[in-house]
């Protein structure tokens, strides 16, 4: 009998916490508006704005350099031997590729240099998101962005409690 009723407390016990697991609240929020409406990221992309008119300005002072050159061996060619035609059509193309080189360069730089001013953002989006979860108790938090693959929204929505804790309107 004494048996019986410990096994049937047991049985009451362990119902009563998978019905409470069965209760986990769940969150969402759309991670990419949130990143997007942080004043950092605003000023990454006027930091990135500025760097890439750096190396657009330059590449274009490169191409106008070059194309000043060819106007000038173009003119000239006819006074020139095949051997000077041939040397200065090489440095041409050299040139040619010397700016190609430059502009694959600029573009990595910039995608790196991009990469480094997100990821801190990002650390930062994270970190009051899973701040906010753990004061409303939350325990799943699900990314409602698009293409994030969340097709039904009935828990929480964040957006609020985590722009509120980063002090954005």
């Amino acid at each position: 009998m004494k048996s019986i009723k410990l096994l049937l407390l047991a049985g009451v016990l362990f119902l009563g916490v998978n019905a409470v697991s069965a209760q986990s609240k769940i969150g969402h929020i759309n991670a990419q508006e949130l990143v997007a409406s942080m004043p950092e990221t605003k000023a990454m992309q006027e930091e990135l704005k500025k760097i890439a008119q750096t190396y657009d300005t330059e590449y274009k002072s490169q191409g106008s350099a070059l194309q000043a050159k060819l106007q000038k061996y173009d003119a000239e060619a006819a006074t020139q031997t095949d051997t000077e035609n041939a040397k200065r059509a090489k440095e041409v193309e050299d040139i040619r590729k010397k700016i190609q080189l430059y502009a694959q360069q600029a573009q990595q730089e910039l995608q790196k240099k991009e990469f480094d001013l997100y990821k801190p953002i990002e650390e930062k989006a994270q970190k009051a998101i899973e701040d906010v979860a753990q004061e409303k108790g939350i325990l799943y938090v699900f990314d409602s962005s698009p293409g994030k693959g969340l097709i039904v929204k009935k828990g929480e929505d964040l957006m609020t409690a985590v722009k509120a804790k980063l002090g954005i309107n």
